[in-house]
């Protein structure tokens, strides 16, 4: 580290300035912004470390925001960031991110951390292990309700229009559609053999930021049968979660919910629309596709402890399997209870 540049934990002043920073940094992301720090803390309990590095004149010149996890099942090990696609440092240069890096390092030896996760969307230069599996899908949005429907397949119209003909309700809007929200998002976690969030992380983002969240939820007599938490930043708004009742699909309830998001998002002024990540050439990466969304790759590395082994925390590997099986046939009330204190564990 040069003897110009500091780094130190965010203090409760600075996050005014570290948010200036950020939101002047081209490579930023909303889950930049500071107040992420305090989310975690309150849905999920984990310490945060967030960073600044400061030149010699106390200006900042880069932030990283870093969870750290102490779990009994899956390990104690940090994050930047966790349950969101993109994290990672800023830098006012390569110095201010190696400067923020080794601090990181040192934070991981301190509290015997097995590794470092850094989610970016650049090649790192730190030389540690790369993943490159994972990619964002993103739209570049018409601008307009016609030409966002000429953008479509005569086969995804046909499948519109269907839906449309069984009188769906189409409601955009904020917390007061979470009902609709977690209750589809639970049951399909559920069905999927995924442990949920739990509630409370959803009110969080929502009382924290009102003015970047919308969800848009589709019912049918009544009842939500598929809705989606939107996450707006710049010109771009994401989709971190969608969910849909299997048994209305036949009805192509799915097709029609992601139809009315896109259009929530072009009416809100979104110039792009980011369906989430994937894993390259699996079945929700071709889903994505077909609306035509194109690839941007993820960086993911890895700093790793003296002895310690490349993390395989995900539901496909091979130790999440039987666990899987076994979530599937949980009664709903019993998943939402269990699942909070999993998978806040997971990143």
């Amino acid at each position: 580290m040069s003897d110009l540049l500091t780094v130190e934990e965010l203090a409760p002043g600075d996050a005014e300035s570290w948010d200036a920073f950020a939101e002047q940094h081209g490579a930023a992301t909303v889950y930049h912004l500071a107040r992420w720090r305090d989310v975690i803390a309150h849905a999920f309990g984990h310490p945060t470390h967030y960073l600044l590095a400061r030149d010699a004149t106390r200006q900042i010149v880069g932030v990283m925001p870093i969870a750290r996890i102490n779990s009994r099942l899956f390990g104690h090990y940090m994050v930047s960031l966790p349950y969101f696609t993109y994290g990672g440092p800023l830098g006012k240069d390569s110095q201010a991110i190696a400067a923020l890096t080794a601090a990181a390092c040192k934070i991981g030896k301190q509290f015997g951390c097995k590794h470092l996760e850094v989610r970016e969307q650049s090649p790192p230069q730190h030389g540690w292990a790369v993943r490159e599996d994972k990619v964002s899908m993103v739209l570049p949005l018409a601008g307009t309700e016609e030409g966002l429907w000429k953008q479509l397949s005569s086969q995804r119209r046909s499948q519109i229009r269907k839906a449309q003909a069984a009188g769906p309700e189409v409601c955009v809007g904020g917390a007061q559609l979470l009902d609709d929200f977690y209750a589809v998002f639970a049951r399909n976690m559920r069905d999927l053999g995924t442990p949920v969030y739990g509630r409370i992380f959803f009110e969080t983002m929502l009382a924290t930021f009102p003015e970047n969240i919308r969800i848009v939820s589709v019912r049918l007599n009544g009842t939500a049968v598929g809705a989606a938490f939107l996450i707006g930043f710049r010109d771009s708004m994401e989709v971190p979660w969608v969910s849909t009742i299997r048994e209305h699909n036949a009805q192509f309830m799915n097709t029609l919910l992601y139809w009315e998001i896109l259009n929530a998002v072009q009416k809100l002024g979104y110039r792009n629309f980011d369906f989430g990540r994937s894993t390259k050439n699996a079945g929700t990466y071709q889903f994505k596709k077909q609306w035509g969304a194109k690839p941007r790759q993820l960086f993911w590395s890895y700093w790793l402890a003296e002895g310690a082994k490349m993390p395989n925390l995900t539901p496909q590997s091979g130790k999440f399997k039987l666990a899987v099986r076994v979530w599937q046939r949980l009664p709903l009330p019993l998943a939402n209870c269990i699942g909070p204190v999993i998978v806040k564990d997971l990143p």
